[in-house]
């Protein structure tokens, strides 16, 4: 039997300033290939060059990753706000539509950081544009020196940093075996009205929602807000999502073929 092929989806950025270009982070690829144990294809968040009928009629997965460009607010209803860019409005309309057809058509899903924002948005759902100006939450972002600058370390920066309840006999306490875990926060955009298939799954400490499921979902149909495609070699968190979106894999490709 072939490996189950897994769609990735790409981010707009610009070399140099000049060429325009789609790129995926490579822990990403690694975690599909290692640890899921399929084969990681890179597709557009373009949708004059993504069919996503077409996307989902070659694919077993589906992986919407994490990205610097926050959904835009007027897929929820809100004033956009300079201090909030940059933006990805191409791939909003591909994620979003992906999200709703993966559920329809019982392709597994698995949405890391943005990909549980585009998930939310796409059931309904609305977002908190900076997460620590509510009162009482913490600086989900990532760790920075005095300076300003990302911290060079990505130990320092993957680094676990608070710990998140999970529901009990939900889906992700049935993965992990247990009802709380501790990861890692690099995101300033959160949830803050959950949509309407939308169930919460795991909550940190301040109240900021961390892990989603898909309700009545026919297979994996998951979003976390850390980044688990960090280490899932040697952290048991996330190599546990990483193999049972593998195992959903394995089991789309048996049911199809």
């Amino acid at each position: 039997m072939r490996k189950p092929v897994v769609g990735v989806i790409g981010n707009a950025h610009r070399v140099e300033n000049r060429f325009q270009v789609q790129m995926v982070g490579e822990r990403n690829l690694r975690a599909v290939a290692e640890v899921s144990g399929g084969l990681p294809v890179m597709f557009a968040g373009s949708p004059d060059i993504t069919d996503i009928a077409a996307l989902l009629d070659t694919v077993d997965g589906i992986i919407l990753t994490g990205a610097r460009a926050n959904v835009h607010p007027t897929r929820f209803n809100v004033d956009p706000c300079e201090k909030h860019e940059p933006y990805d409005i191409h791939r909003d309309e591909v994620a979003l539509a992906l999200s709703v057809a993966c559920v329809s058509r019982g392709i597994p899903l698995f949405g890391i950081c943005r990909g549980l924002q585009e998930m939310n948005v796409a059931f309904g759902g609305s977002l908190h544009p900076e997460i620590r100006e509510i009162p009482g939450r913490m600086n989900h972002r990532m760790p920075r020196l005095e300076n300003g600058e990302i911290h060079p370390d990505p130990t320092v920066v993957f680094a676990d940093r608070h710990d998140v309840d999970l529901t009990p006999g939900g889906a992700f306490a049935r993965i992990l075996g247990c009802e709380k875990i501790r990861v890692n926060s690099l995101h300033g955009q959160g949830i803050l009205d959950p949509g309407k298939r939308v169930l919460i799954e795991g909550v940190a400490e301040d109240g900021t929602i961390e892990a989603i499921r898909i309700a009545e979902a026919p297979t994996f149909a998951l979003g976390v807000q850390w980044h688990a495609e960090y280490d899932p070699q040697h952290n048991p968190v996330n190599r546990k999502l990483f193999e049972a979106f593998g195992e959903a894999l394995l089991a789309r490709q048996k049911a199809a073929a």
